[in-house]
């Protein structure tokens, strides 16, 4: 039979800026034996830090401790905070603390967690694992848990992968959060109103490092913002999208996905319209050849015009360069515009304004598109080339003769970061009335 023991010692005094928490520990719990892991709130850290404040400066305190606003609502923050653990109100809390008071987190819980490990093994001669922990909402989960957000001394992760389970399925995705199990289950004998800040596990020495190894703390268990698939809250993704949307000019050799592109394209149609009409249509080129054969066509078509521009063979041959971005990239779309279910109305003033109105329709649906292709990870760059030589298109790409194209979308993995977007302030572009 297998098991293990928690209990939470009592006996704490109330903690103040500058204890030795080690000490008190010991004093508390002094048959504390190697293998066990202690667990230990982070509110009595943060007092010992004197990571005290007053209440009055708590929205002050938040806008110090956080890196990132993850997602607001109402007054409610979920930001990313200095120690890079994504909470609410960054972890400035003000439970477990004097009236008229707020709790910071501490400055370090894995350096924290080590100084009381540490602190511990030269007061008692054990050697235990500490977990600094502190109460979390979970995206998905109702309902509150701790949460380790400081360790020493314990496998913070259970890394299965390789491995097989009892029925010998090969294991591809299975990491244990192991700190995170632990301080769970010490919460069952803490609480949070019952005064017993330390909680001790016994019976799981797998799961403690000797003496000599700290272990890599908690902040291994920090998913990295590549691997965060939900890194925004809802309004702050769809903000983040539209400048996400950046023009990207120079591709890897990576091959597109045509399932990224056709889920682009729903996007695209979701885009208003005048009439209830269905003023899109996406030509999507995926072969090689029929990429090669419009842009050869279309090549030919610009020197032409050039040339009856009277533009001299070195000027054309730099301007015809400027579609090397499609040239170069691994996928094209062909964004129409169909003009079905408009409007004639007989007189040239109202028929413009109706053609106008479906440009602007089927403008709002490439947007659409181009955002969607950034939300793929794909990055896209619009080329209005096509809209110059649209009957050269239509009989390359046997099209309909009353679909216009407008433009070509470059398509493909970015071969780098564009560079960051300069701020432009609304208010230039704006006029009120």
């Amino acid at each position: 039979m297998t098991g293990y023991r928690v209990w939470a010692p009592s006996g704490l005094p109330e903690v103040a800026p500058g204890d030795d928490l080690a000490k008190l520990i010991a004093a508390a719990e002094p048959g504390l034996a190697d293998g066990d892991v202690l667990l230990v709130t982070s509110k009595i850290v943060s007092k010992a830090e004197g990571r005290i404040v007053r209440a009055a400066d708590r929205e002050a305190a938040i806008d110090a401790e956080t890196v990132r606003v993850v997602a607001r609502r109402g007054p409610l923050r979920i930001v990313e905070n200095r120690q890079g653990l994504v909470m609410a109100a960054a972890g400035v809390d003000a439970s477990n603390t004097a009236e008229g008071t707020v709790l910071l987190l501490p400055e370090d819980p894995d350096a924290a967690a080590r100084a009381i490990r540490a602190g511990l093994r030269e007061a008692l001669g054990v050697t235990v694992g500490v977990i600094v922990t502190d109460t979390f909402g979970r995206p998905w989960r109702a309902g509150l848990t701790d949460v380790a957000i400081g360790a020493a001394g314990v496998r913070v992760l259970d890394d299965l992968r390789g491995g097989t389970d009892a029925h010998g399925n090969p294991l591809s995705a299975t990491v244990v959060a192991t700190a995170d199990e632990l301080a769970s289950a010490g919460d069952l004998i803490k609480g949070k109103a019952s005064g017993l800040p330390v909680a001790v596990v016994r019976g799981l020495p797998h799961v403690v490092t000797d003496a000599a190894e700290q272990g890599e703390g908690a902040r291994a268990m920090v998913r990295s913002a590549r691997d965060d698939m939900f890194r925004l809250g809802t309004s702050e993704a769809v903000r983040e999208a539209l400048t996400l949307r950046r023009t990207v000019r120079a591709f890897t050799d990576e091959p597109v996905d045509p399932g990224s592109v056709r889920r682009a394209v729903a996007a695209a149609v979701t885009a208003p319209a005048p009439h209830h009409t269905t003023p899109w249509r996406f030509v999507l080129l995926e072969s090689a050849e029929s990429r090669l054969r419009l842009l050869d066509a279309m090549r030919d078509a610009w020197i032409a015009d050039l040339r009856r521009d009277g533009k001299s063979e070195e000027s054309i041959a730099k301007r015809v360069r400027r579609g090397d971005v499609l040239r170069n990239a691994p996928y094209l779309a062909v964004p129409c515009l169909v003009m079905d279910g408009s409007h004639a109305y007989g007189d040239a003033r109202r028929d413009a304004a109706e053609r106008e109105m479906f440009v602007v329709a089927t403008g709002a649906g490439v947007q659409n598109f181009l955002v969607a292709l950034a939300g793929e990870r794909l990055g896209s760059a619009w080329v209005s080339s096509t809209m110059f030589c649209r009957d050269v298109v239509r009989e390359v790409l046997d099209l309909p003769a009353h679909w216009d194209p407008m433009g070509a979308v470059a398509i493909g993995h970015p071969a780098q970061e564009p560079p960051a977007r300069p701020a432009r302030e609304a208010g230039a572009f704006i006029e009120v009335r």
